[in-house]
Order: C-alpha cells, then sequence, then structure tokens
C-alpha cells in the first residue's frame, strides 16, 4: 500500500484517521505515579487504559532504592515482564518466598499469574531501574502477608541460550 505525498493537504490534517488515536510518545517527565503501589517499590505508569485505552497492555518503570526490597505481593490474572535497566535485581518467589534467582543489566524477568514473589534490590549503593510490562491495560498488585524464609533456594535461569543454567 503507498501514499502519494504530492497529494498531502495540511488544511485536512485535523480530519485526518488517527492523528489523535494512532501512535502515541510518552515523554520521560509524563509518567504518571498514580497506580497500585507495594511497599519499597514506586511504580509509574506510561501506557494504560486511564492514559491510552491500552486494553491489553500496562507499561510503565519501577524503581527500587538502594538496598530495599519489595513487601511480598502478586499481579493477579497478569502476566508480568520485567526489563532491567540498571541494578541488580534479586528476585523472590513461591508460597513461602523460598525461590530466588537475580537478574542484571539486559536481562529480562518473567512473572506468571499469581505467583507471590517480591523484588529486591541487591546493591546497597545503587538504584534498580526497570521496564515493566503486564498483560492488562489497569495495573493489579496484591501485597500479601508472607514471611520471607531466612536461606532462600537459588535457583538458576534456564532458557534456550543457558540451556545448563545461568546463576
Amino acid at each position: 500500500m503507498s501514499h502519494d505525498h504530492a497529494d498531502h493537504d495540511p488544511a485536512h490534517e485535523s480530519d485526518a484517521p488517527w492523528k489523535h488515536d494512532g501512535v502515541r510518545v510518552v515523554k520521560a517527565g509524563q509518567l504518571d505515579t498514580n497506580t497500585a503501589q507495594t511497599p519499597g517499590m514506586n511504580r509509574a505508569a506510561a501506557v494504560n487504559f486511564a492514559r491510552m485505552g491500552a486494553q491489553k497492555l500496562w507499561a510503565g518503570t519501577v524503581t527500587i532504592h538502594a538496598d530495599a526490597k519489595t513487601g511480598a505481593h502478586h499481579h493477579g490474572h497478569l502476566e508480568s515482564v520485567i526489563y532491567v535497566v540498571s541494578g541488580r535485581a534479586r528476585m523472590r518467589w513461591g508460597d513461602q518466598l523460598q525461590f530466588t534467582a537475580e537478574a542484571g543489566p539486559g536481562d529480562f524477568i518473567y512473572v506468571p499469574p499469581y505467583v507471590p514473589h517480591q523484588e529486591i534490590n541487591a546493591s546497597a549503593t545503587e538504584p534498580l531501574q526497570c521496564v515493566l510490562c503486564r498483560s492488562d491495560g489497569e495495573a493489579v498488585a496484591v501485597n500479601l502477608d508472607i514471611e520471607p524464609v531466612e536461606k532462600p533456594e537459588s535457583v538458576l535461569w534456564v532458557d534456550p541460550t543457558h540451556p545448563g543454567g545461568a546463576v
């Protein structure tokens, strides 16, 4: 499908399809912090139902301050993907948060629906900065009253690139 730019008429731009409902850019300073929060974590929405009309997606940022950890929580029926921009993430999950794994810059973390988990900034000096995407236009955060175990079990990341696992 091609478009003849020679026929472009700026006078009709206000009637052009997709002008206001097409691609949108959310600038860094325009993120919305009025979203579900979990103790020890700051979430800011870029794309959600309220802001964009997103029906199947929530996207934003997550910051965990140095040497901090979130409370135990899950995200209901939603799937979550976390991309680590900077810092070191330690994830705990399970009914008693008994499993653990770490991720660093450039790594992705997948959290299935209803999985109790806790995000921990593994650095005592640097903030943990992440991008977060969820499988719905609204954020869901259900805070849980779970006491973490003293010595979580280390679990290797296993995927096609690391079939033997990687810490």
